[in-house]
This record gives structure tokens, C-alpha cells and sequence, in this order.
């Protein structure tokens, strides 16, 4: 085994992610001196390492020398007992003044030649250096909660940090067991930044009225592959966590459309509605289990209507065979008879403009989301216009629902739910890229390992095609006229030559 990074280190804050941190660095092999301002907060958090290092060697994750050893190496420490550090972890209030000041006392206290990071999330790396000596030898390093369990951290260099600091950091992040990412001192850097697309865009959504949370959730883990929808996340993580966070990157990119929080957000933080944590956020919690209104029913349809495509629907062929293999009656003709049940799968355009554009019955018009192959959903979503009628209506979500997949019914907007989600993540990512803030690896491997989505949105984007994210892009800046949908150069020109979304430039 590699002569560990950073023998020595101290980790200033005993909070959860204090800890968290601490717990690492003593598995890793290093002495880890822990301090909090905060009386008997440091000996609190020793004992609860103590039990956690316990119950890993009772599941046998841990040796009991290992155990033994980890404890040997915490050791409870005061802000004069730094001189030997190799390096300072701050993990304390996310306050600029706060750090500022830990920092300057730190500084005049470690070795010149000792490394300081901080662990904010939200703060610049280079504001908080401004008043140090050696600001060369300082830079953030952030972990995600829970430290141990979150795999990623991320480097991130200030204007005056060395190269040599933050392969330094890369280097002990990966003794610990973490993968490091590489990030330029920018609002939110790379997990933070890059989940904005999935909370912001679904509350526009809800905020629209174009379907429940409850739906929104069911459709964006069934037709995406998401683990949690964006209104269980935000129950999970707490609405006094998440607002201002939303609100932070908004005005640190001085009110930049993508970034744009929703009403929703602050009117349910100021009513103190925050999440699980309180037992109700956007849904109400008994004993720590949501309450969700069961799905309705599909209705039963005795006469079932002949059903024709639009010759313009994305993925026709695949839809063609889906209505075959669900038994329909399809028709063929150039357009569709009176009775006919008629289908749309636009990308990014409501169901509305594509009845008048096509010249279809809006009364008997429907559309179907397939940004996504079919086959690799579970779950089909259908959308109205306002002038369905209720039996074609009815006759659509029957139909789809024939195999036993679960159907959902929302209210037109431009795009369906999936598509604008998707599309923003997508287009937001390669913003991201277009402004140097990470490498497309990068990108792809701190969204995977610190939100957990399926794929990154880079590889997202790869699968769906650059030239369909951007169909949808552009057709959703048609129906709204909002630049909040402007696709990003970086995107652009992927579409326009056909490169895979993760290409390198040279």
C-alpha cells in the first residue's frame, strides 16, 4: 500500500458532516485531530465514531483491529493543537465571515507547507482564501452526506490555488475510498449545479398545473429510470435545505433563466411545510411512510375506437407496432376518419399546436411521450389538449394500459414532463462544459455518484440523440418564449455535426 497522502489531518467541525469526513480519513490511515467551538460536541462526536466503527465489525466490514486502530487514531484536539497537521478540513456554517476567520486562525497556526480545504457547498473557494498567506495552498473539497456512504468529492481549485494542492487532494480522496472530480470555483461546482435542472424544471411543471407531485414523481422514476422523484427528493432533503440552495445558484449567476426557482419553493419554506422531517412537505408523512393517493383506475371501454398516427409522431414505426401489439385497430389512410381516435408524439410542442398545425380534430386528439424507447419504460404518458373529449380520452389511457403498463394522464403544455426534465438536465450539463466548469467525464461520473441519477446527463443525452434534446429544446423556446430553454453552444454544435455528447474538444 501507497504512503498515505496527508498523515496527519484535522477536521474542524463535529457536525454530521465532520464526521463523516473523520470517519474516512481514519480508515484511510490517518491521525485525525477533531475540533468544534462547541463544548463537548468533539467528545460526542468520538463516541458515536466509536459505535459506528463497532457496529461495521460486528456486519464484519471491519476488522477488530481495524476498529481498534480507527479509534487510536481519532483524537480530540483544540484549534492550538494544529501545529502538526498536514492538512485542515473546515466542515462548519456555511457563513463567508465564519470561515474567513477559522481560516486566518488556522493559517497562523499549521506549517507553511500544511494544505487547507473547505468543505462549503456553496460558497467561493476563492472568497474564502482572500485575507490567507498561502491561498496557493488552499482549495474546497466537498463531500456529500452521508460521507461515508457518497462516494464523490469534489476538488475544486481557487484562482491562486496550485495545481500541486489539488492533485494532492485527488490523491488522498481516492486512499479514502472516493472518487475525485475536478471542479473550477463556480455557484453549486458540479452536483449542485447540474441538479438544478431536475427540481426547478419539475416545479414549473407542477406550478402549471399540468399534473400532481404524486404523477410528476411516478412518471419521472418509471419513464426515466429516476430513483427518486424531484417532490420525494425535496421531502428527503428538506425544503430549508434545498430553497436556499436554489436561490443561491440563481443569484450567483445573476438571475440566469435556467436557474429560476419556483413560488412553490418559498411559499412551502415560509409555511414551514419542509419534508419528512416534519411529517409534511409535498407529501404527509405517518410514522415516516408517505401518504399517496392510489392511482385511478383505468375505465373500462367496451367500443373501442379505430386509432391513426400523425405521419409527423416521433418514433412512428414504434408506435405503429405498439398499437398493433396492444390489438387496435389501426387506420391508414392520408388523414383520420370522424371516429377515429387520433395520435400525436410531439417533441417539445404541446398537443394543442400540433392539432392546428396537422389540421387534426383537437376533440379526438391526443399525444404520447416517446422520447424514450417504449420498451424501456414502465410507464406510458398520454396528454390531452383542452378540447379532448372524454371518451377519446378514456379510449387512449384503455388502450395503453391493455399489457398491464401504467398509464398517466396529463394536461397539455409544451412538452411532456420526461421531455422538459430531461431536456434541461441535458442542456444545463452542457453549459457546464461550454463554461470549462468540469471535464464531460467529470460531469458524468459527480451527477451519477452524488445524486444517484441512472445515467449522467451527458450519457443521457448520448442515448436520446443530441439532435432529439434539441428538437425538444427549441420547440419548447417556441411554445414559451422563454430563454430558460436556449440550448447551450456546446449542445449546438454537438447536434449540428452528430458527436457523441462526451466527445473531447481538442
Amino acid at each position: 500500500m501507497s504512503e498515505i497522502t496527508f498523515p496527519t489531518i484535522a477536521v474542524i467541525g463535529a457536525g454530521a458532516m465532520g464526521r463523516g469526513i473523520a470517519q474516512i480519513a481514519a480508515q484511510a490511515g490517518s491521525t485525525v485531530r477533531l475540533v468544534d467551538a462547541q463544548p463537548g460536541a468533539v467528545e460526542k462526536a468520538c463516541a458515536a465514531l466509536s459505535e459506528q466503527w463497532d457496529k461495521l465489525c460486528a456486519k464484519g466490514r471491519l476488522s477488530a483491529d481495524a476498529a481498534a486502530a480507527c479509534k487510536q487514531r481519532l483524537r480530540p484536539s483544540a484549534m492550538a493543537d494544529l501545529g502538526d497537521c498536514d492538512l485542515v478540513v473546515e466542515a462548519i456554517v456555511e457563513r463567508l465571515d465564519v470561515k474567513k476567520t477559522v481560516f486566518a486562525e488556522v493559517e497562523s497556526i499549521v506549517r507553511p507547507d500544511a494544505v487547507l480545504v473547505t468543505n462549503t457547498s456553496s460558497l467561493s473557494v476563492t472568497a474564502i482564501a482572500a485575507g490567507l498567506q498561502r491561498p496557493e495552498r488552499f482549495a474546497g473539497y466537498h463531500f456529500f452526506n452521508p460521507v461515508p456512504l457518497m462516494k464523490v468529492v469534489e476538488v475544486i481549485a481557487g484562482l491562486r490555488t496550485d495545481e500541486a494542492t489539488c492533485e494532492a487532494l485527488g490523491r488522498y480522496a481516492r486512499q479514502m475510498g472516493h472518487t475525485p472530480v475536478r471542479a473550477a470555483d463556480t455557484p453549486g461546482f458540479i452536483v449542485n449545479h447540474a441538479g438544478r435542472g431536475y427540481i426547478t424544471e419539475a416545479l414549473r411543471i407542477a406550478s402549471e398545473s399540468v399534473a400532481d407531485f404524486a404523477t410528476i414523481d411516478r412518471i419521472l422514476r418509471d419513464q426515466a429510470g429516476f430513483r427518486l422523484g424531484p417532490f420525494e427528493l425535496l421531502d428527503l432533503t428538506a425544503l430549508d435545505v434545498s430553497q436556499p440552495v436554489m436561490e443561491s445558484i440563481y443569484h450567483q449567476y445573476f438571475e440566469e433563466p435556467r436557474y429560476r426557482p419556483s413560488v412553490i419553493g418559498a411559499q412551502r419554506l415560509a409555511g414551514g411545510v419542509l419534508g419528512k422531517k416534519v411529517g409534511e412537505g409535498f407529501y404527509r408523512y405517518v410514522d415516516g411512510v408517505a401518504q399517496v393517493a392510489p392511482e385511478p383506475a383505468t375505465p373500462p371501454v367496451e367500443d373501442m375506437p379505430p386509432v391513426w398516427v400523425s405521419p409527423r409522431a416521433a418514433r412512428r414505426a414504434q408506435l405503429l407496432q405498439l398499437l398493433k401489439d396492444l390489438g387496435a385497430r389501426i387506420e391508414t389512410g392520408a388523414s383520420p376518419s370522424p371516429e377515429a381516435l387520433t395520435l400525436a408524439a410531439p417533441l417539445g410542442f404541446d398537443v394543442t399546436t400540433v392539432a392546428v398545425v396537422e389540421r387534426l380534430d383537437p376533440a379526438r386528439t391526443l399525444g404520447i411521450d416517446l422520447l424514450f424507447d417504449d420498451s424501456s419504460t414502465r410507464r406510458r404518458v398520454l396528454a390531452t389538449n383542452p378540447a379532448t373529449r372524454r371518451d377519446m380520452r378514456e379510449a387512449a389511457q384503455a388502450l395503453f394500459a391493455r399489457d398491464g403498463k401504467p398509464v398517466s394522464v396529463i394536461r397539455d403544455s409544451g412538452g411532456f414532463v420526461t421531455q422538459r426534465v430531461v431536456a434541461t438536465i441535458v442542456n444545463i450539463a452542457s453549459d457546464m462544459c461550454q463554461q470549462g466548469i468540469c471535464s464531460p467525464r467529470d460531469l458524468d461520473t459527480a451527477v451519477t455518484l452524488g445524486l444517484g441519477y441512472p445515467l449522467g446527463p451527458l450519457t443521457l443525452g448520448d442515448q436520446l440523440g443530441p439532435s432529439s434534446v434539441l428538437e425538444v429544446l427549441f420547440n419548447l423556446q417556441t411554445v414559451y418564449g422563454d430563454p430558460r430553454y436556449r440550448p447551450s453552444p456546446w449542445l449546438r454544435r454537438r447536434g449540428a455535426i452528430g458527436l457523441s455528447l462526451s466527445h473531447t474538444e481538442e
